[in-house]
């Protein structure tokens, strides 16, 4: 009878063990538990931690709650300005009710994927080309509301989609380089226009002020000089401009009509003194040397010389 007894214990003692192992589960603490029991939803989800089922009668299915990164494919499409281009873009998503996930939607992952892909073909229809190459933080925008609307159902909350490459034909590429090259070429020659007038401005200014100072030419000339100079060259190109010669030629004007009014005003103060005293004796002039009295005998008169067409 004892030995009945212990015998049924250690068998029931086995069957319990057997029992717990098979009811025993563990969440983890990213996880939240979802029982179904005998197919109908238990309405109270599992926390992390230890918790029991009934064997054979409930099914525990485990749902991750962490946020799940997946890349979209590279979908293929026309832009609005009738541009093709291939995007290919990431999206960031979590659960956050894990018995609509387990429940509303076969494989909330898979229906994520696809749901991004249409949403990505649809936005590059409605887009032209300058948006999805710089203004992507509106298309990321525009892609995460076209996701969670419906996401929202499955138990699934979109954190963020982004647009992470852009691939263009080849033939659109050396376009926009050339496009590119004609820009910086216009902003260069308008750059280069407005510092001539900038330049020419100052010249017009510095012009006046020479004209008024003729000396600061000459001076200008000598620091060109200088310069020149400084580079050790063997050869020294000096520049000769035509202002200087007509500061030259004024110079020489400016100094013959000097000339000319002192002699006026000498002899104008010598017709006054004409009559109070008389004139100064002429200096004697110096005795001719014979090779200068040979020169002048030597030298023939003009009429004497025979006509230019006669010459050899």
């Amino acid at each position: 009878m004892v030995e009945e007894l212990v015998t049924a214990g250690v068998a029931l003692a086995c069957t319990g063990t057997v029992y717990l192992m098979a009811a025993a589960r563990v969440v983890k603490q990213y996880e939240r538990g979802v029982v179904l029991r005998l197919g109908r939803l238990v309405s109270e989800v599992r926390e992390p931690g230890f918790t029991m089922i009934v064997p054979i009668v409930d099914r525990l299915r485990k749902v991750n709650m962490q946020i799940v990164t997946m890349p979209v494919p590279a979908q293929e499409g026309i832009t609005r300005d009738n541009v093709t281009v291939r995007v290919d873009a990431v999206v960031y998503f979590k659960v956050v009710d894990a018995a609509d996930a387990v429940i509303r939607v076969e494989d909330y992952r898979f229906a994520v994927s696809q749901m991004a892909q249409t949403s990505l073909r649809s936005i590059i229809g409605k887009s032209e080309l300058d948006d999805l190459l710089s203004n992507r933080e509106k298309l990321n925008q525009g892609l995460e509301l076209m996701m969670d609307s419906p996401a929202i159902g499955w138990g699934v909350t979109v954190d963020r989609v982004e647009i992470k490459d852009v691939s263009l034909p080849e033939t659109m590429k050396r376009s926009m380089a050339r496009q590119a090259e004609a820009t910086r070429d216009r902003r260069a020659r308008v750059i280069n226009a407005d510092a001539e007038l900038q330049a020419s401005k100052k010249l017009a200014e510095a012009a006046e002020v020479m004209s008024d100072q003729p000396a600061a030419l000459q001076l200008r000339l000598l620091q060109t000089v200088v310069a020149v100079a400084a580079e050790k060259n063997s050869t020294l190109v000096l520049p000769f401009p035509v202002e200087l010669l007509r500061f030259l030629e004024r110079s020489g004007l400016q100094a013959q009509a000097q000339t000319v009014a002192a002699e006026a005003a000498e002899a104008a103060e010598a017709e006054r003194d004409g009559g109070r005293r008389p004139a100064a004796p002429a200096a004697p002039r110096a005795p001719r040397t014979p090779v200068e009295h040979g020169a002048e005998t030597a030298l023939p008169e003009l009429a004497d010389l025979p006509p230019v067409e006669d010459l050899p």
